[in-house]
């Protein structure tokens, strides 16, 4: 069976424009309710009313969220705000920004990607989910009976086949455009050539494909998925090859040198009063520490070991890194390869947010004490906390090593930027 294959999509009504940076919103889980109202002020049509819909998360209450959602979705559709698009197709979709003072390309293939469990090996996550946000996307799944935002999917492709058949596709006038508050531009393009959709179904037939962002939203796919063929199994309903066993993917060249993983910084509070001086006392009985600066962030690149910088409140900035008589196998017991071992982020976690602020994932009550910052120069201003680390970027291949090793990493150990629009295509599941 291949892996991707063309899908209908429901788009924004064309007659709209071809610019709808007004009705594109972030995903989800970085929208909070002020973006929210900010967005929807743009235009009331904004798929955040969908995406995140407002009201009582009671089924039994008359403003019920998820019933409000559905309700709107299906509106949209009567009233000519979506449509379906004219015939099945492949969407290239391509976002230029600029990053520290260069320019930088990122193109993504939207597709419906069938739906694998995690054991066969096909669909390969990194990364834990949360129980909270599986209930929350699984329920508006069931009310839309859609993919509303694509999963973000990672694929190896060194000698860029995809590519050069991409490359034919993004000419002419896009279908749509748009430009996010990240300020990333993103242009989406129909791929409807018969050979330029078979060349690339064959070229990622065999591909396994690592998601990058969206672990909710694929683990939501497969239990929609599951509840869908019970249903129909229980009404004696055969369906061939139904479009709830596809999920929306953006599809991207883990290869590609311009794709751009960034690093999420981590502030943390103590359980009560925060000494300083205690803390680097307990650091440095597994770490080298120097004093540093805001700079120091590029010398950690060129370090092998584990490695991060340390900010406290007070002003304090210091380079930590694992020392050379530190055995991870022995320091970090746990049943993990050494690959997930030697991550920042679990260097982090197991050897100084767990043993020393008490901090760790498995404890969700700890949580509440850590928080996440993307802006370096932010994290050290310490917001809202006695500690900051700042992290270097995961590379591609600690990803790839961990995932292959059926692992995850911990929580936003990755970030890739900029992140997918939800709005610009979506992937009806009925």
């Amino acid at each position: 069976m291949p892996l991707v294959r063309p899908f209908r999509a429901i788009t924004y009504n064309r007659d709209l424009g071809p610019d709808i940076s007004r009705l594109i919103a972030p995903p989800y889980d970085v929208v909070d309710a002020a973006m929210r109202a900010e967005l929807l002020s743009r235009d009331p049509r904004n798929i955040v009313a969908i995406d995140l819909p407002e009201g009582s998360d009671d089924p039994d209450a008359p403003d019920y969220r998820y019933r409000a959602a559905h309700d709107l979705w299906r509106r949209w559709q009567e009233d000519g705000v979506l449509t379906p698009d004219e015939s099945p197709a492949l969407y290239l979709l391509e976002q230029d920004w600029e990053h520290e003072g260069r320019p930088v390309r990122r193109r993504a293939l939207l597709a419906a990607v069938r739906i694998h469990s995690f054991e066969e090996g096909v669909i390969v996550p990194h990364e834990r989910t949360l129980p909270k946000a599986i209930a929350d996307r699984l329920e508006l799944t069931r009310a839309c009976a859609a993919n509303l935002s694509p999963v973000f999917g990672l694929y190896s492709d060194p000698a860029g086949e995809a590519e050069a058949v991409l490359d034919a596709a993004g000419t002419g006038a896009p279908l749509f455009e748009a430009v996010g508050d990240d300020a990333a531009r993103s242009r989406l393009w129909t791929v409807r050539d018969h050979r330029a959709i078979a060349a690339l179904a064959q070229v990622l037939a065999d591909k396994q494909v690592f998601i990058a962002d969206g672990h909710h939203r694929y683990t939501v796919a497969v239990a929609y998925r599951d509840e869908r063929r019970a249903q129909d199994a229980a009404a004696g309903v055969e369906r061939r090859d139904p479009a709830y066993d596809y999920v929306l993917m953006a599809l991207v060249n883990m290869d590609d040198p311009e794709l751009l993983v960034l690093a999420t910084h981590r502030v943390a509070r103590a359980r009560g009063a925060f000494d300083p001086d205690a803390f680097f006392d307990a650091l440095a009985e597994r770490f080298v520490l120097e004093p540093a600066s805001a700079s120091d962030i590029a010398k950690l690149d060129a370090i092998e070991r584990p490695a991060f910088l340390v900010a406290t409140k007070s002003g304090d900035l210091r380079l930590a890194v694992l020392r050379d008589d530190v055995d991870l196998d022995e320091a970090i017991p746990l049943p993990a390869s050494h690959h997930w071992k030697s991550l920042d982020v679990a260097v982090l976690q197991e050897l100084v947010l767990r043993p020393v602020l008490g901090i760790h994932p498995d404890e969700p009550e700890t949580l509440e004490r850590l928080s996440f910052v993307k802006d370096t120069r932010a994290a050290l201003e310490v917001p809202g906390g006695d500690v900051a680390f700042v992290l270097r970027p995961t590379r591609m291949e600690q990803l790839k090593a961990v995932a292959l090793a059926g692992e995850k990493m911990p929580q936003k150990s990755t970030y890739f930027h900029p992140k997918l629009p939800t709005g610009l295509v979506f992937h009806a599941l009925d």
